[in-house]
């Protein structure tokens, strides 16, 4: 039988800005019975800016908490359940710019959402083209995730590395007790676009520590964007 859905919305537009890092800077942040999922050897971080949009928490839509912008910093792991590898995302920052968002997320669930403003642009270049734009506001100065993309969409082929970056069906947290909570996604697969340009200015010290500064300063392994969907999330349980 399938768990409660816990959240339901759509998450929009979303740009991935992908990074290798040594895999040691992230067992800190690895939940216990999992491991890294590593793509062609690569341990691969990535900054996503995306909308929420049509929020529900429990089925109730709470006014003023329905659309909203989301970036967050992940990474990708597996984790064995004895028959079957689920493949799934951990996450290192996310950030929102609704304080009840993050205040209730880390209570409960312990995710490391942290509030601050954000604003968002969509802007049409020429014909064939748009820009987007994810900004936060960090000590005063705008923070920016960005890229300009091919107004055209394609399916995600089998074994690409889009397919990997996107298709992560499972989620991972660790918890303040040392066990993993586990929580499924369910969407369709995603159309993509063609990132022709990407963006990343931010204080990646404050925001992720001084070990992450030398792999986030400099230009990303790969940059996707995908239109997004309906989603669900269930919290399955502990692993």
């Amino acid at each position: 039988m399938a768990k409660p859905k816990f959240l339901s919305a759509q998450w929009r537009n979303l740009l991935m800005l992908n990074y290798e890092v040594d895999p040691e800077i992230l067992k800190p942040y690895l939940p216990s019975a999992t491991v890294l999922d590593l793509w062609g050897g690569k341990a691969l971080v990535s900054m996503v800016g995306f909308l929420f949009k049509d929020t529900r928490v429990f089925g109730v839509k709470w006014p003023f908490h329905i659309n909203f912008e989301e970036v967050n910093l992940r990474f990708y792991v597996k984790y064995f359940d004895g028959r079957d590898w689920k493949r799934g995302a951990v996450f290192i920052s996310e950030l929102v710019p609704k304080h009840i968002i993050a205040i209730t997320a880390k209570t409960i669930y312990n995710e490391p959402y942290r509030a601050m403003p954000m604003r968002h642009s969509i802007t049409p270049v020429d014909a064939n083209h748009t820009e987007y734009n994810y900004e936060w506001k960090l000590k005063s100065k705008w923070n920016k995730l960005g890229a300009v993309i091919n107004n055209q969409t394609t399916p995600i082929k089998p074994g690409s590395a889009e397919e990997f970056i996107f298709e992560h069906y499972w989620g991972y947290n660790k918890l303040r007790d040392g066990t993993t909570l586990e929580y499924a996604v369910e969407h369709i697969s995603w159309q993509i676009h063609e990132v022709k340009s990407a963006v990343f200015d931010a204080d990646i010290n404050e925001l992720y520590g001084e070990a992450f500064v030398p792999y986030l300063s400099v230009k990303p392994y790969s940059a996707f964007f995908a239109a997004g969907s309906d989603i669900v999330v269930r919290v399955a349980g502990k692993v």
